[in-house]
């Protein structure tokens, strides 16, 4: 079993909450094995793909496919961030 710290933001929160999860502030998930963003977002959380643009892995963005370890903090975020944070946080690269 792992644990992760888990974070979603704007229309994810609203999506959780019709599954009725309530803790997605730096709430701690427990899963059973370790796994990566992909199978968290469709079999875990029960979101669409479409439904997340970017994963942060401890402060950084990372590909979907990359596994979760005991102690990681994940932020999941929606598509439709603008621009100028999209740079900042490492969604897009400048041209």
């Amino acid at each position: 079993m792992i644990t992760i710290t888990f974070n979603a933001f704007s229309f994810i929160r609203e999506k959780l909450k019709k599954q009725g999860i309530t803790e997605y502030v730096n709430a701690k998930v427990d899963i059973k094995d370790e796994c990566d963003f992909n199978h968290l977002i469709e079999n875990i959380l029960h979101l669409q793909e479409g439904d997340v643009e970017a994963v942060f892995l401890n402060g950084k963005v990372v590909d979907k496919s990359t596994v979760l370890k005991d102690g990681d903090r994940i932020a999941l975020v929606p598509p439709g961030t603008p621009g100028s944070y999209r740079l900042q946080l490492g969604m897009k690269k400048r041209e």
